[in-house]
């Protein structure tokens, strides 16, 4: 059987290491550990990695680096494609343009045709909203639908 090919938003990298919310750092190093069986093919886009370069806690932001870099996720470049689909988005409301990096994000795993986008942004990302509206537009504009989810709905 061919493994689900999963888009892992900077959330999902964040919350390995968020003492702050236990439960849901929890969660997350159940589904790591999903991956780790190589259940899945994982890819991030080069924007995720550029979101985690902002990170002001330096320790973090070496953690955080480090982990991708154990994990060997696929690295996607954002294309203009992906900068277009992500307009299209933010065009029709479905994410707010002052959260541009979100679109991209979502654009990125459909334009690369990924089965699912895992998140924990449940402002812009992973709400019924984004989900109807981005397939959607995505049915109009010929690519196929994706899923987008929590790690907890993967597990």
């Amino acid at each position: 059987m061919r493994k689900l090919k999963l888009y892992l938003e900077t959330s999902v990298w964040n919350f390995l290491f968020a003492d702050d919310a236990p439960e849901k750092m929890e969660v997350t190093k159940q589904f790591f550990e999903d991956i780790e069986r190589e259940e899945y093919e994982i890819y991030i886009s080069e924007l995720t990695l550029v979101e985690i370069k902002r990170t002001k806690d330096e320790r973090k932001r070496g953690q955080l680096l480090e982990t991708i870099t154990g994990h060997r996720p696929i690295e996607l470049a954002r294309s203009e494609e992906v900068n277009k689909l992500a307009a299209k988005y933010i065009d029709a409301k479905i994410i707010p343009e002052k959260y541009e990096e979100d679109a991209v994000h979502v654009a990125c795993g459909v334009v690369n045709d990924l089965d699912v986008i895992v998140s924990w942004n449940m402002e812009h990302i992973v709400r019924l909203k984004t989900k109807l509206g981005v397939n959607g537009i995505n049915k109009i504009d010929g690519y196929k639908e994706i899923e987008i989810c929590t790690p907890e709905e993967m597990l």
